[in-house]
């Protein structure tokens, strides 16, 4: 429990704005969807806190679902980048094994879905619209096949980066 003394801190921003006679700017936090709610383009159902696959409610309003708007603005939580000569000759045996993972998470999980995906000379790139989406790809890949996996999480703009080399 806090004590008085924990609650009543100084803010050195706070006090410089007030004896400036500045308006503070307080951040506007973005409310839950109303329940319940339908995606506009999937058809997933946000109830009780959750987006799920499920019958859509009568009173249901409509919106667009993160993920959806993810898609829609090429705007990816997370990239996985498959490379190597072991890649090379075992691309569809490997990429069969991420389509199914995939299919198996957004049959539990609609936020989780892959954008897109981008062959190279090198390798392939998937980008997916969850961080977590992108981790259990590359865990998955590096349990089954092994190889080296790197991981860079940015912060500001909650994007995972996911390398697996092989």
């Amino acid at each position: 429990m806090k004590t008085k003394q924990q609650t009543l801190q100084f803010r050195p921003m706070q006090a410089f704005h007030y004896l400036r006679g500045i308006e503070p700017v307080i951040p506007v936090i973005p409310s839950k969807e109303a329940q319940p709610t339908v995606c506009e383009q999937c058809r997933a159902v946000f109830i009780n806190g959750r987006w799920s696959w499920r019958d859509i409610p009568v009173n249901a309003d409509s919106v667009v679902c993160p993920a959806c708007h993810r898609i829609n603005q090429h705007y990816p939580a997370g990239y996985v980048t498959f490379e190597g000569p072991f890649y090379n000759s075992h691309s569809e045996e490997v990429m069969n094994l991420v389509t199914k993972h995939c299919a198996h998470e957004q049959a539990m999980r609609p936020l989780k879905r892959i954008i897109g995906l981008e062959p190279n000379q090198n390798g392939i790139l998937i980008t997916t619209t969850d961080i977590h989406l992108a981790r259990s790809i590359g865990e998955l890949v590096k349990r089954v096949y092994q190889g080296d996996l790197n991981f860079h999480f940015n912060s500001e703009e909650n994007l995972l980066r996911v390398h697996w080399f092989h």
